[in-house]
């Protein structure tokens, strides 16, 4: 099964794809969507939105895992990270895919095995976990270690929602 992880922001949107075959993941593909700071914000929603859209439909993911946002100390800037994340939810609900959320220490946690690692060590864990992957950048990093956790927890969320089913 295919997984898409996607790393929210207004200037640069990570976006990461690994295939899942049993307990096995492999490096698919991954990128960045990138805005134009010059542009007004419509634009650059857009360029986010159009970029994660291209990489959904060139690369057929079945299933989507976006990064929670962090609430930083400027509101403005909180703001804007918001409505960026809001139309990299819309790509893949647009295109038919169940999306789920996680939030950034439970990302750090299944990839490195601590809520609060650092950048450095997502990106080297990352390449451990999908051998081969030359990774060019933390934005796509992050984006490939949002799918490993998706990878992680999806089987258990199954399970979980199967048992709540029963009668």
């Amino acid at each position: 099964m295919r997984l898409i992880g996607l790393d929210p922001g207004l200037q640069r949107t990570g976006w990461g794809v690994i295939l899942v075959e049993g307990n096995r993941l492999r490096h698919v593909a991954h990128g960045v969507v990138t805005s134009d700071a010059k542009d007004d914000l419509a634009m650059r929603l857009k360029a986010i939105h159009d970029g994660v859209a291209a990489a959904i439909a060139e690369h057929g993911p079945a299933e989507a895992a976006v990064e929670e946002t962090f609430v930083n100390k400027n509101p403005v800037s909180t703001l804007k990270l918001g409505l960026a994340r809001g139309v990299v939810l819309l790509a893949p609900a647009e295109a038919g895919l169940p999306v789920r959320e996680y939030p950034p220490n439970q990302v750090k946690k299944a990839v490195v095995g601590v809520g609060h690692a650092e950048k450095h060590q997502v990106q080297m864990m990352v390449a451990r976990l999908l051998p081969g992957v030359e990774i060019d950048g933390a934005d796509a990093a992050d984006a490939l270690a949002v799918a490993i956790c998706h990878a992680h927890f999806r089987g258990v969320q199954h399970l979980a929602a199967a048992l709540e089913a029963r009668p």
